[in-house]
Formats: C-alpha cells, structure tokens, sequence
C-alpha cells in the first residue's frame, strides 16, 4: 500500500503545478478520498501536508512538473459541450465559414470555423466555404490559399468547392436593382462629409428623394466604363432605411461603391462592389445558409441583415452570434498584424509570436489543443480575455506522452567530475512510454545551466540526472567536483558532455504586446548553450521535451547548430 507521506506528495504537487501554489484544504481532500485512514489523527495530517506545501514552494514550476512523473494521475473527463443552435433539425444544418481573403488566419479564425464545422457535424449537415472577396485593394490569391492551407492543418473540411463572393456579383446587381425598384436603395452622390453629417443629424441627403428614372441613370453611369462614368469616389449605393433609428447602422448606410482597382480573380471584370451587408445577405440566401454564426461586434447590423432579407424576399435564416476571440497581450487583427509584417518587426506571418496558425504550428502547437481551447468557450458571447496559458496547458496534455526527452543546458558553464570514468550510457527517451533510447557519451568534462549552478556552494551534494552523484568541490568562473556514493539526493541537475555537446539555441516568445498594447522589441528570447549530440538526429519540425526547461520544436538545422523554438 502506498504510504500517507507518498500520496500527500502527490496531491500537492499536483495543486501547486496546476494552481503556482498547493493550497492546503484542496490538497486534504485528495488525500481523504486517496486515503481515508488518515481522518483517524488529522492533525498529524495536516502537520505532514503542511510541511510537503513548504517544501514544494521552494521548486520552480519545472522542478515540480518532473517530480510529477513519478506518479500516476487520473484525469476528470470533462462532459463535452453541447453546440445547441435553435431551430435546427437534423441533416438541414449549413453552416458557413466566410473569411475575407486579406491576411493568413488566425486563433479567431480557428474559433470561428470550428464552430462551424461542429455545430454542422452535430446535425448531420455541411459546412460551406466561402471567400468573402468583395475588396479588391486588399485581398489576393496567396491569402485564399492560406486560409485553405490553415483550414486542412485543424482537420476542418467543407462541402463541395470553395465558393466565391465575386463570383456572384451580376446576382448581387440584381439585388441592388430590386431594392431601387422597390424605392429602397438609391444613388448618392454626396461628399463623404456630407453624408457623415446627414447621418448624424437625422436628416436626408438631397439625392435620398430623386425619382427612379435619376435613380436608374446614376445606377447605369457606376457600372459603365469610360468619360461617362462616375469615378471612384464619386458616388455609392445606399440603403434607404431609417434616418430616426437610435441605431445609426440604419441611417441609410452604403451598400456598394466603386472600385478601380484589378481583382485577382476578376480582373478588371467589374468596378462596383458590394459591401459586405448586402453580399452576405445575398450569398447566405443563395446557399441555403440556415445558422450563420457572427461575432458580438456585429450586434448592431443584425437589424440591417433582416431588413435586407425582408425587402429582397428571402426566408431568415437563424442567426448564432458568438462572442470574438480576445487574446491577452497578443494582436488579432489583421489591421494590427499586417503592419509588424510589413515593418519586419516580426518574421514574418509564422513569426512564433503570432496568433496566426501559421505561428502557431511553427511554434509546435498541435490543432487538437487549439480546438480544444476555442470550443471551450463554446456559443457564449460573453467577452473574455484570456492569456495563452490555457492553450499552453492543453498543449502540454497531448504532448507529454510522446515526446522524447532529453537535456539541454542554457548559458553553460563548465563542470569538471574527478574519478568519472569515461563510458557510454543508454537513456531512456520517455520515463513511462518505450520510444526507445539514446546513447550518451560521458567524460568528466561536463557543462551544466548557470542557472544551476548558481544555486550549489561548495560541498554541496547534487545529482547529475540519471549518472551520478558529485560534490561540489570548487566554485569559480568554472566549476571542480568529485563522484559520491550513490544515495538520494534532493537536487538533480541537467548536463551536457562537453566532448560530444551540440550548439543549441531556443527562441522562446513572449507576450508580443506590452500592457500599453504597443509592440515589445524584447517579446521574443534567445537562451544559448547545448543539447546532446543525438538531438542532431531529429528532424525539423520534431518536438521534444528538454527535461526541467520545456516542449521545444526544432524549427531549423545551419551549420551543425540547432534552433529550437520553445513551445509551452
């Protein structure tokens, strides 16, 4: 039977790990149920929890996380989350993902298209895709297959072809020219300012009031080409809505203006496009779309959609709003990630410090932890703000039974063992999982972290992990020791063999915004010294864990140096 003192330590360390530190009622009550014989003297229980939380506030959170090895812990199944969407029957569910081809995708992205394909999935129906390509100044062939790209990497598929927004426009002109017909959209001509004031105060621009024929004559004049033409610029499409509404989405808003500018899809095909009101209106009503989802910062156009679906004669579909995916300290936006692109104050789209998926396959987080995150929040539009540390634990779940282990050293310093003999040793790859071996050379020359060694005196007694014991014997710029017995000791340090040590460097991301929200310069860390020599065998891409520093994948492999990235 496993002893009190055994079980209490595994307990807390288990609370300390999860929480930064054990907390003495939660860690009773673990212990209770593990072992209920210890109610018969809870004082001395106590006493002995008390004592184990003392001990373990001392460990760093990776020092804690390898004495968690040594046990066996049982995880709470989670029920899964139900995506319960209103008025939905089976095998009549479509859902739509319909990114705007302008940037690569990223976390929010992920969040979205996961609901949508599980909501879909939930209810025997489909998932469309759609590129919401209606900005020709923006958007481009390399983001569409970007975001298909990213899309296959979450294992996320669609029915069918992808399909296009502009692909669409002669029916969308259709649209336009019913709603006119109706004497519900007409041209305007008005400056920009204008129309600002006109909204603001209430009141109709003098174009709002012309007769159909004028109507017609203007509309003509935007889809015509050459010195009749109205310029970019010059004139938009509006709704005619509801100047008196307290929401000032319906104060006659744009529904589609001229653009001069080549499409990568089209060409020079068309020079109207429609804003994305009327062209979704449109397209979720072609494509039989019954649960579009759309986040909380489009509340206010909810209105606008159902008028536009009212007045075009299409049935409402049930809309499913969310809440947008906010990342502490890390930029969203491709308004906010495009310029540090173009500014190469990051490397580029897959810069580790990025929310894109690109970033963050790059930096070794696997899709089933970024669904399981984003799910988390399931159909809530309440808004939150977490940190990455929820993602980052999810992804050490999945990695920690595979990944091979080994030991790297940061900012080295050089470690002498007299009486060590020169041999080969066999480590294991993973302590619980067969994934092999790998030979070790060992000589008495070692190197070990500063940060390491910064914390033994001499004559202290410390572990070379899975070698030997040595006792601290001289204590300079570089550091003497001698081999002990064998007996167990409570410091356990990570070593390199100097003869056989593989330059090594880790990048390792941090927030890359600082509580200002403004770029900072230092979000991204370097940690240089050196891993095993098998390390070199690892293909990039690999991830592996370096035992009391982290999940690392190795990102590049240049003249016999290996950079890693750190992962979580």
């Amino acid at each position: 039977m496993t002893d009190l003192a055994t079980i209490i330590r595994k307990h807390a360390l288990k609370n300390a790990f999860d929480h930064g530190k054990a907390n003495a009622g939660a860690v009773v009550g673990k212990v209770i149920a593990e072992f209920p014989e210890c109610k018969k003297d809870m004082k001395e229980t106590m006493r002995l929890i008390n004592g184990e939380i003392s001990r373990i506030a001392k460990l760093d959170k990776k020092a804690v996380e390898q004495e968690m090895s040594a046990f066996q812990y049982t995880e709470k199944k989670e029920e899964k989350k139900s995506l319960e969407v209103p008025g939905a029957e089976s095998g009549r569910v479509i859902t739509r993902f319909p990114p705007e081809p302008s940037g690569y995708p990223h976390i929010g992205h992920a969040k979205a298209a996961y609901l949508d394909f599980e909501i879909a999935k939930q209810y025997n129906g489909k998932m469309v895709l759609r590129f919401d390509d209606t900005n020709p100044e923006k958007e481009s062939q390399e983001f569409v297959e970007a975001i298909k790209e990213g899309l296959h990497w979450l294992g996320i598929s669609y029915a069918g072809s992808e399909t296009f927004t502009s692909d669409n426009l002669p029916r969308i002109y259709g649209c336009i020219e019913k709603l006119m017909e109706k004497n519900k959209a007409y041209v305007c001509t008005c400056s920009q300012e204008d129309i600002s004031r006109g909204r603001s105060d209430m009141k109709p621009c003098s174009c709002r009031n012309l007769d159909s024929v004028e109507v017609q004559k203007r509309w003509k004049r935007m889809l015509a080409q050459g010195a009749e033409a109205f310029k970019e610029g010059e004139a938009i499409v509006r709704f005619k809505g509801d100047l008196s509404s307290d929401n000032t989405v319906m104060r006659d808003p744009s529904l589609a203006r001229i653009i001069e500018a080549r499409h990568f899809r089209q060409g020079t095909k068309y020079r109207v496009w429609p804003n994305y009101d009327l062209a979704v209106v449109y397209m979720d009503a072609s494509e039989g779309i019954t649960h579009p989802l759309r986040t909380k910062e489009y509340e206010l156009r909810d209105e606008l959609y159902f008028a536009l679906f009212d007045e075009l004669g299409f049935k409402r579909p049930v809309l499913v709003e969310i809440s947008r995916l906010q990342i502490k300290n890390a930029p969203i936006s491709k308004r906010l990630l495009k310029p540090l692109v173009e500014e190469k104050k990051v490397m580029g789209w897959d810069d580790p410090r990025l929310p894109t998926l690109k970033g963050l396959a790059r930096r070794g987080i696997k899709p089933a932890a970024l669904r399981e995150f984003v799910l988390s929040f399931g159909l809530s539009k309440v808004e939150s703000e977490p940190t990455w540390e929820a993602l980052l634990a999810q992804n050490r779940k999945l990695l920690d039974p595979e990944s091979p282990h080994y030991f790297f050293v940061a900012d080295p310093v050089k470690l002498q063992v007299k009486g060590l003999e020169q041999k080969k040793i066999m480590l294991k790859k993973h302590p619980k999982k067969d994934l092999g071996e790998r030979e070790v050379e060992v000589t008495e020359h070692l190197f070990i972290a500063k940060s390491d060694a910064a914390q033994i005196k001499a004559q202290d007694i410390f572990r070379l992990k899975d070698l030997c014991n040595v006792k601290l014997t001289k204590k300079g710029r570089s550091l003497s020791g001698q081999l002990m017995p064998d007996e167990m000791v409570e410091r356990k340090i990570q070593w390199v063999n100097e003869a056989n040590a593989l330059g090594c460097e880790v990048m390792v991301p941090k927030d890359l915004l600082d509580d200002k929200g403004e770029f900072d310069p230092k979000s991204l860390e370097m940690e240089k010294g050196y891993c095993e020599r098998s390390c070199g065998e690892l293909a990039v891409g690999e991830i592996v864990q370096f035992e009391r520093f982290g999940f690392c994948r190795l990102d590049k492999k240049e003249n016999g140096k290996l950079t890693f990235i750190f992962t979580c």
